[in-house]
């Protein structure tokens, strides 16, 4: 593998002294690093310090320009393969998540196209704040990946989750991403994901509480594994990788014919989103007002299965990925869909539980084929969907790198 090119941050917090052992082990691991330091960190630790440790020169002043024929701050966006903020403090995070550039290295957290990392360090009420809790969901809307600190004796004096994780980890995890195998690249792949939204009138919609979480991570896996993706999804508010080409809809009639539109290419289609059964007979151009008239009541018709039509319409060696959400007889239920639907595996959740149901970070599911059964662990969506596509790309139909 070639070198990988990491652009280190490092903020105004007193765990900046472990980004040193940071630089330090990436340079070991055999990255390029070039390091920004804040104005504040300079308080902490010297920027020779980094200088040595990189090899590099280090960046503290946005305004600094060594090279007239480049500017600083999209040279050094630019060069980056990934960009790492370790120790992130209170205040960065709230400056990124609101896009305000006034140092060097915000600055380049807006110019730079790499995956961003934030690895916050700070005092445990300082993490629990209402407006810092606000500016990191909106960090991870916007895509971020967050290295949660981890619990102990913070300097400050209190115990609590604050401390910067240690170096090794840090490492450990940027290996991992840069070592995963592009074991579906050249597949076309077709996610769907999310609630589809049925029009009453201009006021009133029928939908489900799907929040396309799990939709979202699976196609997010898969691009990251080298797939090129398609996602047909109504959801506007999730981070999706810029690597995949977002259909935005909104009923069942909207999805149905921008998935059979696109099937007959796909390698693999995976149908995570929750569709709706029934739709209004008809839009209402104007809002129903109450009556006792029944003239102004509305019938609902079936939709069309689309999971259905595509197993009946599969191609040969295309593979068919359903999702079954049941809150009673779940492996049952699922097998009957297996079988109606003509899928090669059945994703089973169990709806009625807290922890794997609608609008949790967390899942627990089933993988259903016709000649085997296997439970994953309760773990985040993000590492189902992986677990997921290990067990797709172990299924016999499908050629991988």
């Amino acid at each position: 593998m070639m070198k990988k090119n990491i652009v280190l941050g490092v903020t105004g917090g007193i765990a900046s002294y472990k980004a040193v052992t940071l630089t330090s082990q990436l340079i070991k691991a055999g990255y390029n690093v070039k390091v920004i330091m804040t104005e504040n960190a300079t308080q902490f630790v010297t920027p020779l310090t980094f200088q040595v440790m990189s090899r590099n020169t280090v960046y503290t002043d946005t305004f600094i320009e060594p090279n007239p024929e480049k500017i600083a701050h999209i040279e050094v966006a630019d060069w980056a393969d990934l960009m790492i903020i370790a120790p992130t403090t209170a205040n960065t995070i709230s400056k990124m998540a609101t896009g305000i550039a006034d140092n060097m290295l915000t600055s380049v957290y807006l110019a730079t196209s790499a995956p961003v990392w934030v690895a916050p360090a700070m005092n445990v009420h300082m993490y629990q704040h209402p407006a810092i809790i606000r500016q990191i969901n909106q960090l991870f809307e916007d895509g971020i990946r967050f290295i949660e600190p981890s619990e102990g004796i913070l300097a400050c004096g209190y115990v609590g989750k604050g401390r910067l994780e240690e170096p090794e980890k840090i490492v450990a995890n940027i290996d991992g991403f840069f070592s995963k195998e592009q074991t579906l690249a050249g597949k076309n792949v077709l996610v769907t994901a999310g609630p589809t939204i049925e029009a009453i009138d201009p006021v009133r919609f029928l939908t489900n509480r799907s929040t396309g979480k799990m939709g979202f991570a699976i196609a997010n896996e898969a691009a990251s594994l080298g797939a090129n993706v398609t996602l047909v999804t109504s959801v506007k508010n999730l981070a999706v990788d810029e690597r995949i080409e977002v259909i935005t809809i909104q009923s069942a009639e909207d999805m149905y014919k921008a998935v059979t539109q696109r099937s007959e290419t796909m390698d693999i289609i995976i149908k995570a989103a929750a569709v709706a059964d029934y739709t209004p007979d008809a839009y209402r151009p104007h809002k129903i007002k109450k009556s006792n008239d029944d003239k102004e009541a509305f019938h609902f018709i079936r939709t069309t299965d689309i999971l259905k039509t595509l197993g009946q319409n599969k191609p040969q060696g295309q593979l068919l990925i359903g999702f079954a959400a049941e809150s009673q007889d779940v492996e049952k239920n699922a097998r009957l869909k297996l079988e109606d639907k003509n899928l090669d595996m059945v994703v089973a959740n169990d709806i009625s539980r807290q922890d794997t149901g609608f609008g949790v970070d967390t899942n627990q599911v089933t993988l259903i084929t016709a000649n085997d059964m296997k439970k994953l662990p309760l773990v985040t969506k993000e590492e189902t969907a992986l677990l997921i596509w290990k067990a797709i790309i172990a299924l016999p139909l499908i050629e991988v790198k």
